[in-house]
């Protein structure tokens, strides 16, 4: 934007030269025309009157072809003036009419390019507050209830602890949101990863799968482990994150009875691991969402959750140079794969 302004600046420049040399160049031809016909003589009392004559001429020529360029080279410039002004009072819907070619043209399509995202900018910030709010506020309207009744005096122990626990557990999802906000909010402004060492990649799925051995031995999951021994460069804690999240939801939406399976596989210079899930799936509406922050699928509001977690996936991911697909139908389970480069 700024080069274009600076390349129009000059532009205009070069407009009022050629409009000073068209105009002495035409007041010039025409007062020879005049003098070769005599036109002028009898109106000449001395020879000081051609020069005050060859102003008039000019400033008349040059007053016409001024109003001519401004009318076509300023009006877009004024236009572009009042959608200016529109916009810093926050009206992003302001849309400038673009011409077929030139530098105007491109001025216009960079200011349209411009409002239209500063308004997907101002829709997300939107969404953004209110999905938070929401997600703040359900568990805090659970735990002033549920506190609530835990100052009856007419309740048993055993609803006590129930109660107590609830509290409990809704406190942690709070601190769980908090977190994962956090850590979002510093990962979507990071551009490079710090802090990369050589370490296994198998030896930290395998650590990841047995930290979830209680959730899958209670719901008598049959779990399938095929890992290739692979040595990758990055960033150990965040990758970390990432099999926690995608591990974490295939048990969470893997029916009691069910399998999981896990695998990593070396092709060329990349670590590709797989995980894959014969659970409830996801339709073609939630698979295209997935890594939006906060969006849950329907089937995924009985469960825990804040829609933060695949979000954090994606940026650590993209972070780590690498890249990741989903494959999911609705009833045949979901098939997440996240290839990464060995060498970071």
């Amino acid at each position: 934007m700024k080069n274009r302004l600076s390349t129009l600046r000059w532009r205009l420049v070069m407009y009022v030269f050629l409009i000073m040399c068209m105009a002495n160049i035409v007041t010039g031809l025409l007062y020879f025309v005049l003098i070769h016909f005599g036109l002028l003589r009898p109106l000449f009392l001395s020879h000081m009157m051609g020069p005050i004559w060859l102003m008039i001429f000019s400033g008349v020529v040059s007053t016409v072809l001024s109003a001519w360029v401004g009318k076509y080279y300023l009006s877009p410039l004024k236009a572009l003036v009042r959608a200016t002004e529109q916009v810093a009072k926050g009206d992003f819907s302001v849309r400038l009419p673009v011409e077929k070619s030139g530098e105007m043209s491109n001025l216009m399509r960079s200011f349209n390019r411009m409002t239209r995202d500063l308004g997907s900018i101002e829709m997300f910030r939107n969404d953004f507050i209110n999905d938070f709010s929401h997600e703040f506020k359900t568990p805090i309207v659970s735990i002033r209830g549920f506190a609530r009744q835990l100052q009856r005096d007419d309740i048993t122990d055993e609803e006590r602890k129930e109660y107590a626990t609830i509290i409990a557990n809704e406190a942690q999802r709070l601190s769980n949101l908090s977190a994962n906000i956090l850590l979002l909010s510093k990962l979507e402004n990071q551009q490079i990863l710090t802090e990369k060492t050589d370490f296994s990649l198998d030896e930290q799925l395998r650590t990841c799968i047995l930290l979830f051995e209680k959730e899958w031995t209670e719901k008598e999951l049959e779990l399938d482990i095929d890992l290739d021994e692979i040595t990758v460069h990055g960033n150990a804690e965040l990758l970390s994150q990432v099999w926690m999240n995608l591990l974490g939801n295939a048990v969470k939406f893997t029916d009691r009875g069910g399998k999981i399976a896990v695998t990593l596989r070396r092709e060329k210079q990349c670590a590709v691991v797989q995980v894959s899930d014969n659970g409830i799936g996801m339709d073609p509406l939630t698979r295209s969402h997935i890594f939006e922050k906060f969006y849950q699928g329907e089937n995924s509001h009985h469960a825990h959750g804040n829609g933060l977690g695949l979000a954090m996936v994606k940026r650590i991911i993209e972070l780590s140079n690498g890249r990741i697909h989903v494959k999911s139908e609705k009833g045949m389970g979901s098939t997440f794969t996240v290839t990464l480069p060995i060498g970071g």
